[in-house]
């Protein structure tokens, strides 16, 4: 392996971590290594939190079963690669907004930590601005920075293809794609990269640097969730703050989702939030303007119809 042009502290394999490795018996069956790793219950996890995604989910599942055979094969001196290296995990999620892209990564990095691929499991989520600097000298020292934040878990760098800004000479993006390449195939023992964003921009963006289209092991698109997945992630939302739908709030709910998949813009999952966030407005008002009633915790935790119809959303439709 050619020595890294990019040292970044911190970015050594972790002995401590093979050393209880090699002390503990080694896993025979898929049982045992699942036992050893508790990598089930993070699979449980992303399965009761995130509605629908059912590709997605399955796809992690095979990532992580190539993962525990992996683990078996080590313990009998299967190596797939050369020596000292391990197998390429960085990944590719692309999608629209909202679709739980960042969700799914933060389960990753817990598998891959688990499974002793990582060694601390943590996520660190950044965009073009936490990597690409202003001015010449800038860029390097920001990216290393963010790597050195990141090495031993996951870097989850989102709408990746703002990195890539060819039509501005003067632009350093490609510095960091740069520093990344060496980092992704040198590091990647420490390591796991993955880029986010729209499917037809991060396929352009692919094509425009094959370096890293060559590093990147999984790619995984996230399907922009049905009506009736967004209705379930809405009263999931609602249950988490302590609030319901009253009753023919649902409905109206229901309602408003259809009339806002028609209009440009929508993002998914975060849509939906966005929405009942202001739906608990109207309903903060509606409480708020009738000063004498004394409210109870059914009136505190109710949307009713009222608070969802006065959207702009039914206006438009009109």
């Amino acid at each position: 392996m050619a020595a890294p042009l990019y040292n970044i502290p911190g970015s050594t394999q972790a002995a401590a971590t093979i050393d209880a490795a090699d002390a503990a018996p080694k896993a025979r069956t898929v049982n045992e290594v699942l036992a050893q790793s508790q990598v089930e219950s993070v699979m449980d996890e992303l399965e009761r939190d995130l509605v629908g995604l059912a590709p997605v989910k399955q796809r992690i599942r095979d990532i992580a079963a190539l993962l525990v055979v992996d683990k078996l094969r080590l313990n009998l001196g299967l190596a797939a690669g050369p020596a000292g290296t391990g197998p390429s995990l960085h990944m590719s999620f692309t999608g629209n907004p909202g679709t739980g892209k960042t969700t799914v990564a933060m389960r990753m990095a817990e598998i891959l930590h688990r499974l002793g691929y990582v060694r601390k499991g943590h996520l660190v989520a950044v965009t073009r601005d936490d990597l690409v600097g202003q001015y010449i000298g800038h860029t390097a020292p920001k990216t290393k920075e963010v790597l050195k934040k990141a090495m031993g878990g996951v870097l989850f760098i989102d709408e990746a293809y703002y990195l890539y800004r060819p039509e501005n000479e003067r632009d350093y993006g490609q510095e960091a794609i740069e520093i990344l390449l060496q980092v992704m195939e040198n590091q990647r023992d420490d390591l796991v990269v993955i880029l986010a964003g729209y499917k037809d921009r991060m396929d352009t963006f692919f094509k425009s640097n094959p370096g890293l289209s060559s590093r990147i092991a999984h790619h995984i698109d996230f399907p922009d969730y049905a009506q009736g997945e967004l209705l379930e992630i809405s009263e999931r939302m609602l249950a988490g703050m302590n609030y319901r739908f009253g009753d023919g709030a649902r409905e109206t709910f229901e309602e408003y989702l259809g009339l806002r998949l028609k209009q440009p813009h929508f993002a998914n999952a975060r849509s939906v939030r966005n929405a009942l966030d202001r739906a608990r407005l109207r309903q903060a008002s509606r409480l708020f303007a009738d000063r004498d009633r004394v409210l109870v915790a059914e009136d505190l935790t109710t949307l009713l119809p009222q608070d969802i119809r006065a959207s702009r959303v039914f206006q438009a439709d009109t």
